[in-house]
């Protein structure tokens, strides 16, 4: 039986219109947009291509922003978005020409005074006529690009944290700031990581919002500790206030939607530092003294959510670092040996909901064929592709009948045929012979024991138990059965039954089949 299980679960996104249609409504996005719709030959840049200061009020106000401290910083972080994703190009004169989609707009910019004047020409970039005229997929690597930008700016060092290396003329003094990009990038991608699989697992939060402090100690407290340290708590802390600055860096690009940690409960520098950890199960932290664990505080240390957007967002970038994110619709165009090995992997919606996508593109009864056909094998993902093909054919309904009536006499195939024309109260559905009967019990408990993965392991208990029950003698028959999962389902049943001289006899009958396979 396999043993492979995806790293992720399958994640359910809308479709690529919908997609588009919120990141053009990002805010992030849309003020890059407007910006580079506003700027012209007369848009005044400095030397790294940003908004010399005395074109920011304007520029503000082309947003719709009051030209004051805020809508100036909102107005500067939106024009480094356009320049980064090329919708606008700022070409330095002493090169004499840009290319379209922006490309040298990174190293072009003012010459001159360094940025004081601001001479460099800007003009649209092709990427803007993409905003109106271009496919959803267009929009949406653009949304990608503006992210790229907000995520650097998200994990770049706060200034204000290292104070004391400032130099005399206001300069950081970079070698001796104990900050790596690498690091800081690594710890916010496992954090949405986390705050992905979170989302997407079975019994998770779904779509509802994560305690900012579980996802700090999703990272920081390790599994197998107990009560947490106070030096662990202290990093928790720690982390839950730098993940409060970057997740209000990222929500405008619409990653998240965030509420952020209460400013009430922040403290003083010199203040009573963190105290313990509640007793909850994500691992609790403090701020300022008061506990992370008291229910009615939790939602004051920040709550956070993916949104779709956000979940398209952090699947690309997972896919980028080579990892496995499958996503519903993925094996739609595949054939059906790939849709069955790999629904095997999906949580029971996720697979109904698969299967489905597979299904609308093909016509009923050839599909039904080409199910039956890949559910064949003796391998060891056999018993699960059938059970699974079992279900799919449940989904294809009456005209898939004739398909399963010409493998009613296959001998992997016809037990599966019988039961499936019996759900459905076919008529002249001939009674299957012992040997298929006990072929079945061996293919489903296996089939079953592969879906468990080790956990679930209730109802397959009462299977068991139910087989055995029903037919009596049943070892005597079960250890012939010439399956090659027979010795590890007769193992495991050994292991299921509640009935310890039931139990027993599973171990003999196991001991029988393996030494007949080994003859």
């Amino acid at each position: 039986m396999s043993s492979d299980r995806p790293t992720l679960p399958p994640v359910r996104l809308p479709s690529d219109a919908e997609l588009a249609r919120d990141a053009l409504a990002a805010p992030l996005l849309a003020r890059a947009v407007r910006l580079a719709r506003w700027a012209g030959p007369d848009t005044r840049v400095g030397a790294g291509g940003e908004l010399v200061e005395e074109q920011l009020p304007a520029a503000a106000e082309a947003l719709g922003l009051a030209a004051d401290d805020d809508g100036e910083a909102y107005a500067s972080e939106a024009w480094r978005v356009a320049v980064d994703t090329g919708l606008v190009v700022v070409e330095d004169p002493q090169d004499g020409e840009a290319g379209e989609d922006g490309e040298d707009a990174e190293a072009g910019g003012a010459s001159g005074d360094g940025g004081a004047s601001g001479t460099g020409a800007v003009t649209a970039g092709a990427p803007l006529a993409l905003v109106t005229g271009g496919a959803p997929q267009d929009v949406l690597a653009l949304w990608l690009d503006a992210l790229e930008t907000a995520f650097a700016d998200a994990t770049a060092p706060l200034l204000e944290d290292f104070a004391d290396l400032l130099g005399e003329d206001g300069d950081l003094d970079l070698e001796s700031l104990d900050w790596d990009p690498q690091r800081e990038a690594d710890f916010l991608d496992g954090v949405l990581g986390n705050l992905y699989l979170l989302t997407v697992a079975d019994g998770g939060p779904g779509d509802g919002p994560v305690p900012l402090p579980a996802l700090a100690a999703s990272m920081i407290v390790p599994d197998d500790m107990g009560e947490p340290t106070d030096d662990i708590l202290e990093r928790v802390s720690e982390a839950m206030m730098r993940l409060d600055d970057q997740f209000r860096v990222l929500e405008p690009t619409g990653l998240v939607e965030y509420q952020p940690v209460d400013e009430a409960l922040m403290v003083e520098e010199g203040d009573e530092s963190p105290a313990s950890a509640g007793d909850d199960s994500a691992g609790g932290a403090s701020v300022g003294g008061a506990s992370v664990g008291d229910d009615e505080d939790v939602t004051r240390y920040g709550m956070v959510r993916l949104t779709p957007l956000g979940l398209y967002g952090v699947r690309a970038r997972m896919l980028e670092a080579g990892m496995d994110a499958p996503a519903v619709g993925d094996l739609a165009d595949k054939g059906a040996d790939v849709l069955l090995d790999g629904v095997a992997r999906f949580p029971e919606a996720s697979a109904r909901a698969e299967t489905l996508a597979w299904l609308a593109r093909r016509e009923p009864l050839p599909a039904a064929r080409e199910l039956l056909a890949a559910a064949k094998g003796t391998d060891a993902g056999s018993p699960l592709r059938r059970l699974h093909c079992q279900q799919a054919l449940s989904l294809v309904g009456a005209e898939a009948e004739p398909a399963v009536r010409d493998v009613l006499d296959d001998p992997e195939l016809g037990g599966l045929a019988r039961v499936w024309l019996a759900e459905r109260g076919a008529a002249d559905v001939p009674a299957p012979p012992e040997p298929m009967i006990f072929w079945l019990a061996i293919d489903t408990i296996a089939a079953q024991l592969d879906a468990a993965g080790g956990g679930g392991l209730d109802e397959l208990q009462d299977l068991v138990e139910g087989l055995t029950g029903q037919h009596s003698g049943f070892f005597d028959a079960a250890w012939r059965v010439d399956h090659p999962a027979t010795p590890e389902v007769l193992e495991a049943m050994g292991r299921l039954h509640r009935d310890k001289r039931v139990a027993k006899e599973a171990r003999k009958a196991a001991f029988k089949a393996r030494s007949r396979t080994a003859d």
